[in-house]
């Protein structure tokens, strides 16, 4: 079990500071990843940080993301998980995790939780989870080319447009010009899985130490497209599976999912955990 303790550390130069302590990525590290856990996830009503929640394929929702994450990106993929409510339970269900503790999780978002999971890593980009994503590695595998090439991308369902989900429009590159739960005339839903490269993570963390601490890491994002010319390429998913489990709806949908012929979603070997 790996714990990061950084609550003396603030800004963008903390981040810049540790990555140059850590010295220049190349192709033979794992890739990065941080998974956002703090949440207390009080929609769907359940005792148990929602990343612990049960699947119908007998693992966690956590566990279903870290075995994806070994199958597609490879055994030595380097994660980090943001944790805050009963953190002790998350860190007992993984303690080989690097764990980053929000002490705010209770009054603070996902732009929070985010930044504090940037500041755990090396040099390089990084690959971001919602906690509660419940996805096909097809997704994963679909994103490796960006991931390889180091370019940043938000995951997006074109087929489905939720009020309650964050939207996005387009520049007329191609690229997000918009990204909220507000957007109007939104063209698909982000489902929550997304990479910033290693050129635009200092810029990201930067407009994610602004933000407010209610904001969702999106509006970091949507503020760096705006005023630092970030580009966040839409990858589009829709053809596989990808839902937040954020009320039991959802979790009922996830499941129905993982058990359907239809959702052809792509085994994860080892069974149950």
């Amino acid at each position: 079990m790996r714990i990061v303790e950084l609550a003396q550390t603030t800004g963008v130069a903390a981040l810049e500071a540790l990555t140059a302590r850590t010295g220049t990525r190349t192709e033979t590290h794992p890739v990065q990843v941080v998974i956002l856990a703090a949440g207390m996830g009080t929609r769907l009503g359940r005792p148990l940080p929602k990343p612990l929640t049960p699947l119908v394929d007998g693992r966690s929702i956590l566990h279903r993301q870290l075995d994806t994450l070994t199958q597609v990106l490879g055994p030595a993929v380097d994660v980090t998980a943001v944790v805050g409510f009963q953190c002790e339970l998350l860190m007992q269900a993984a303690p080989d995790l690097r764990f980053a503790y929000n002490p705010h999780f209770a009054r603070t978002n996902t732009s929070k939780s985010l930044l504090r999971g940037l500041r755990t890593t090396r040099s390089g980009g990084v690959l971001w989870l919602n906690g509660d994503v419940v996805f096909d590695a097809a997704v994963l595998e679909a994103a490796l080319p960006a991931i390889q090439a180091d370019q940043s991308f938000v995951c997006v369902d074109t087929s489905v447009v939720g009020d309650e989900e964050v939207k996005y429009t387009l520049d007329e590159d191609g690229y997000i010009a918009e990204l909220s739960k507000t957007v109007t005339g939104g063209l698909g839903e982000a489902v929550g899985i997304n990479y910033v490269s290693a050129a635009d993570k200092a810029a990201l963390a930067e407009h994610l130490e602004a933000c407010g601490d209610q904001d969702y890491f999106e509006r970091g994002m949507e503020t760096a497209v705006i005023e630092a010319g970030l580009r966040f390429r839409p990858l589009d998913i829709s053809r596989w599976t990808a839902v937040e489990v954020d009320f039991e709806a959802d979790l009922e949908r996830a499941n129905a999912m993982l058990s359907s012929n239809r959702a052809r979603l792509h085994p994860v070997p080892g069974g149950t955990r």
